[in-house]
């Protein structure tokens, strides 16, 4: 096997992650379609959403510890023999084991398409049915049922409306996510910690991993 035909098989891999992100987000629509009608079935339902999300979720994680051993084992094959190319398949499944049974349900319960998942649904559900949302397995800390007409659709840094709003869970602020995610990269270059761009906001370190998708505004958006 070519170090070549290895990269090309990685590519593969992240493109199946893009269609499994995209399929993520489906469902999470389909999910707050679900929350947003009264029905006595919607429980149900919901639960098996969270499922397909949780399957996904596992398989995106797994591509990732995949892609991790892969890229480790041919870095380390590279500087050897080109006889330890011979090794390579059992290398990297010897050290995928090892790697994915090591992961833990909380990795997986913090992926972040499922964390947004959950989080959109319980707000939906607020919205529509507080009694229900209480019987949720979490509760958030602030209340985000308000109105469309109270909510500022505007990016704090490109000071347009958000396409993809992406919240910051520490300080409960919005940005639209090419914006945020730019301004992230942008300071990471600098070695430097990015201050949300929120006048007032106390938050001095916006992480990525602090931001989710918020379906909820999105769909306010769109319906605008």
């Amino acid at each position: 096997m070519s170090l070549s035909a290895v990269h090309s098989t990685l590519s593969s891999l992240k493109t199946c992650q893009t269609d499994i992100g995209t399929g993520m987000d489906i469902v999470t629509d389909v999910a707050l379609d679900v929350a947003e009608t009264a029905g006595t079935e919607n429980d149900a339902v919901l639960k098996k959403l969270e499922v397909m999300m949780l399957e996904c979720a596992k398989l995106d994680q797994e591509i990732n510890c995949f892609v991790e051993v892969v890229n480790c084992v041919t870095a380390e094959v590279r500087n050897q023999e080109p006889e330890a190319m011979f090794r390579l398949k059992s290398l990297v499944k010897e050290k995928f084991t090892e790697r994915h049974d090591s992961l833990s349900e909380g990795e997986l319960q913090n992926h972040v398409k499922l964390v947004s998942f959950k989080e959109n649904v319980r707000n939906a559900l607020k919205t529509v049915n507080p009694e229900a949302a209480e019987n949720m397995e979490e509760e958030l800390d602030e209340d985000v049922a308000v109105t469309q007409s109270e909510v500022n659709f505007t990016c704090p840094l490109t000071q347009v409306e958000m396409v993809d709003p992406m919240k910051n869970k520490k300080c409960n602020h919005h940005y639209d996510r090419d914006a945020i995610m730019g301004m992230i990269k942008a300071r990471q270059n600098q070695k430097k910690k990015l201050r949300c761009p929120v006048v007032g906001c106390g938050n001095t370190d916006v992480k990525q991993g602090d931001l989710i998708l918020d379906q909820i505004m999105k769909r306010q958006i769109l319906k605008r």
